[in-house]
């Protein structure tokens, strides 16, 4: 039998709604990571949390950190254990860009690429260079990352998108 090798992910984490339990999104993210760190998946790092303004119709700012994790899932696995998590937080599904409680995503796989036959997993996730709320965060714990589409690190994607 074929032992499954481990992978590290650079998770992305938002939340922008108080949670009836946790409260503050602030609160929400490091929930998150602790209920994530109960399913065989190792936090090796996390960044700060950050304010953003949200993107689209929300109103309201967001929490924003990112997570450098590692674990034996494979992207579309880790994929179904994040929306389940999303789920358990009171993530509902409608408006793209909306309010919500717990959004998490994979940015970075150490894998390389992943196209899933699902349309929703594109690593890396395709719009996340253009991302402050993404980079910065993420700068703070893997500065070094490779984006393996463009070859930068996230330290110089970030610099990029600072000067543009």
């Amino acid at each position: 039998m074929r032992q499954a090798s481990l992978a590290q992910y650079l998770i992305a984490l938002g939340s922008n709604r108080r949670h009836h339990v946790f409260g503050s999104p602030e609160r929400v993210l490091g929930a998150a990571m602790e209920v994530l760190a109960e399913q065989d998946v190792d936090i090796l790092a996390l960044a700060p949390v950050i304010r953003s303004r949200p993107i689209g119709p929300s109103q309201r700012t967001y929490a924003n950190s990112a997570a450098l994790i590692c674990t034996t899932l494979a992207p579309d696995d880790l994929l179904v254990l994040l929306k389940a998590l999303e789920a358990r937080f009171g993530a509902r599904r409608g408006q793209r860009w909306s309010a919500r409680t717990l959004d998490l995503d994979i940015i970075w796989w150490s894998g390389g690429t992943w196209h899933s036959r699902r349309p929703e997993l594109i690593v890396p996730h395709t719009a996340f260079h253009e991302r402050r709320f993404v980079l910065h965060p993420a700068a703070m714990i893997a500065p070094r990352l490779r984006d393996p589409v463009t070859g930068r690190s996230i330290a110089q994607l970030l610099h990029r998108l600072a000067r543009a």
